[in-house]
């Protein structure tokens, strides 16, 4: 009797395990949201704007840089009130955002002396981030990465350049500029 006892009591248990895995996500793991999260973790330096309207617009919002242990920069941009549609956005050479229509922001940033181009093309401009798409509801959210920017110091750092949100989409064509138009926010990079 303690046998078949025993022997129930290690079915049911394993039967337990087998429902468990069998609603684990296909990759094995019982949550995929951890995964994610540990990803988007800094691996080095980082550095952050904080987009203010300029030229009369409303948008605001915020531009992340993290320096990653492979090389390279993760940039987030989020933003906010701004009008929806295809925007481009731009590391520019100053980090003065001073100006009522973001001009004392300067140019692109652009040390290595390249045209201008899409975000991967491999001649671009350092500050070519390329475009940001904006909802119904004025928000936005960008994810890139550039294998030619720094946080740390040097030719290539983020740090002490601004980021500039355009008025409209960049056509990565147009010298210098993509004809993105007006420059409707900018954060200094710290």
């Amino acid at each position: 009797m303690k046998i078949r006892t025993l022997f129930a009591s290690t079915l049911g248990a394993a039967a337990l395990v087998l429902a468990g895995c069998a609603s684990s996500s296909p990759s094995g793991s019982a949550s995929s949201s951890a995964a994610p999260a540990a990803s988007k973790a800094p691996e080095g330096p980082s550095a952050r704007a904080t987009l203010e309207s300029k030229s009369g617009s409303t948008v605001t919002g915020t531009v992340t840089f993290a320096q990653l242990a492979a090389g390279g920069v993760r940039v987030h941009v989020h933003v906010e009130n701004a009008p929806p549609g295809t925007h481009g956005l731009h590391l520019h050479e100053k980090g003065d955002c001073s100006d009522p229509e973001g001009k004392s922001a300067g140019g692109h940033f652009n040390p290595g002396s390249m045209p201008h181009a899409g975000p991967m093309a491999e001649k671009r401009h350092a500050g070519d981030l390329g475009n940001i798409e904006v909802g119904a509801d004025g928000k936005g959210d960008l994810d890139i990465k550039s294998d030619l920017l720094t946080v740390t110091a040097g030719t290539y750092s983020v740090v002490g350049r601004s980021v500039v949100f355009h008025e409209k989409a960049d056509d990565f064509m147009t010298q210098p500029t993509g004809n993105a138009g007006g420059r409707l926010a900018c954060g200094v990079i710290q």
